[in-house]
């Protein structure tokens, strides 16, 4: 039965997602916008880039499906770059609020370790600012990251995160462009 309410939850909100849009501004102090190229980077045509609300809807699902599995088996399954989490170039990671990964599908090498004090490419400290928006709850956030399936290269990512109860939060994001 819970199952079938998730299922139900997760095409509820894709649906509401799909028809309204990711229309939620950011806060005045949130520094990037919730706009796929909110620098104005827009990705080539040939490039099948997730949409803001696809992004919003997979995260949510994770969510749902987070609250309703056991934890251990949760982060595995998020670990997990063959398994039902990791979509094209949509994945999921996981963060507790001291800035510990506890699941990450391509740096398994950072799972137990805090990043809170690791910048990205541009030196922005990315998961003290992810996690700061998934305290409010849920929000966007923009940073540099290696992009595993443009062979590693460093692109622009926009980052949606939501916190899943008080010990931890979700995370996934698309990429946009090189960095300038």
């Amino acid at each position: 039965m819970r199952i079938t309410v998730g299922i139900f939850f997760v095409l509820a909100s894709s649906l509401l997602l799909f028809f309204a849009g990711c229309t939620q501004a950011p806060s005045a102090d949130t520094p990037i916008t919730g706009s796929l190229t909110p620098t104005g980077i827009s990705p080539s045509p040939a490039v099948t880039t997730p949409s803001n609300e696809t992004l919003v809807a997979f995260v949510k699902e994770a969510v749902v499906y987070a609250k309703t599995h056991d934890k251990n088996a949760t982060l595995a399954a998020f670990s997990d770059r063959n398994g039902s989490f990791v979509r094209g170039e949509l994945y999921l990671y996981a963060y507790d609020f001291d800035g510990i990964t506890l699941a990450h599908p391509f740096n398994p090498e950072k799972i137990g370790t805090s990043r809170l004090a690791e910048p990205d490419a541009r030196g922005t400290l990315f998961i003290t600012n992810l996690r700061n928006a998934a305290r409010t709850g849920s929000g966007f956030v923009e940073f540099s990251y290696i992009n595993p399936a443009h062979n590693s290269t460093v692109e622009k990512k926009l980052g949606y995160v939501e916190k899943v109860n008080d010990d931890w939060w979700l995370g996934s994001g698309i990429y946009f462009g090189p960095v300038t």
